[in-house]
């Protein structure tokens, strides 16, 4: 399944009256130091409880205290409108919610790709224009900042999504198709779904919901029962771009972990093993080989790689690239990929040691290498 916008299969939940153009990056410092500690890996899957799930369910009528903790936010949850031109006819539509003193707004990042200019509009009318803070393609995540003199949106209380369970009750608030401030409501239909962008990168550990999402909900905030962001809506699976029961949401833990570093560097930089990769040449040896893995190239004599022994592919006198290492799992978990393997090192902080299965020579291997920040 791919992620794209405005392609029959899985739908990014913005809301579109003009073209998308690609993004300008705010100027960052050269170098950023590792990014934040998380404050817990997000595990896979777990076994599903039928029964208890079953009760739970039956036992989740809104309650009157849950009504009133899910209209508070409704002041946290803001329209966001990027511009492409000075023409209000080419914004593009999206959501966000307060965090931090109110003045932070966290929202998808392709609700604001390409943008030249965006706007974002209180619950009570109030409009402000934004500037950005940092922004993660690779976690589809941005930080929006706007300058609020007196009485910001209160910030929305932060949940975890770790401990989440498949069958519990959750609530999509946004402003699909432009619409302001509207509320469906779902359960969790399944945890930990990948999903491969049309860029060839991974958005790993989503939240699968029934709850509607439709165009326009991106950025917005999956709440649980206590009125806790557990999410952030991001795409849909759909034939026809509206609503067909499937939706997802990039799950807090994530925005957890790399939001700070947005907030303090301008950008999230993933914990490093130090050797160079390639996804069309490792897509090539894979097939040629017939091994599933990751072809390790070259290795920083400095990095973590080399301190845990790796051996990089070497070119012959002839051309004939003979292979080195082929990592095949971190962590416990296979990467089959380019894309996987950065997507398994992205659970983990700078300073970590994590366990690397690797092939050498047809014979499979472990090591154990401490990550570094990366850059």
């Amino acid at each position: 399944m791919t992620i794209a916008r405005f392609i029959v299969a899985v739908w990014l939940c913005g809301s579109a009256m003009g073209a998308v153009a690609l993004a300008e990056q705010p100027p960052v410092p050269a170098e950023a130091p590792g990014s934040p500690p998380p404050e817990e890996q997000v595990p896979g899957t777990e076994t599903v409880d039928a029964a208890a799930v079953d009760a739970d369910i039956a036992s989740q009528e809104l309650s009157g205290d849950a009504k009133v903790r899910l209209d508070a936010a409704r002041d946290a949850v803001v329209q966001i409108r990027s511009f492409f031109n000075e023409s209000e006819s080419s914004a593009f539509h999206g959501s966000g919610f307060a965090v931090d003193d109110g003045r932070r707004i966290v929202t998808n990042y392709h609700v604001i790709e390409g943008a030249s200019a965006a706007r974002v509009r209180l619950n009570d009318g109030r409009d402000y224009a934004a500037t950005l803070v940092g922004a993660s393609a690779f976690h589809d995540l941005a930080v929006l900042r706007i300058k609020v003199p007196s009485n910001p949106p209160p910030p929305l209380p932060l949940g975890t999504s770790g401990d989440l369970r498949v069958g519990q009750r959750v609530y999509a608030i946004g402003n699909p198709f432009g619409l302001d401030w509207t509320l469906t409501t779902g359960i969790v239909s399944a945890l930990d779904r990948a999903l491969d962008s049309d860029d060839g990168s991974t958005i790993e550990h989503l939240i699968q919901t029934d709850a509607a999402i439709n165009p326009g909900n991106s950025g917005g905030p999956l709440l649980d029962s206590a009125g806790r962001v557990i999410g952030m809506n991001t795409a849909i699976y759909s034939p026809s771009g509206a609503s067909a029961g499937i939706g997802f949401a990039v799950p807090i833990d994530t925005i957890n972990r790399v939001a700070p570093a947005l907030v303090a560097y301008g950008r999230y930089t993933p914990p490093s093993l130090g050797i160079e990769i390639d996804g069309d040449l490792n897509d090539l040896l894979s097939e040629r080989l017939n091994v599933e893995g990751v072809f390790v190239l070259k290795v920083n004599p400095k990095g973590p790689a080399a301190a845990a022994g790796l051996h990089a592919a070497r070119l012959e006198r002839d051309g004939t690239l003979v292979p080195g290492d082929v990592i095949v799992a971190v962590g416990g978990r296979s990467v089959a990929s380019v894309s996987k393997l950065q997507a398994r090192l992205d659970d983990f902080r700078p300073g970590d040691r994590v366990k690397l299965e690797i092939l050498r020579g047809g014979r499979r291997m472990s090591v154990e290498a401490t990550l570094a920040a990366g850059r």
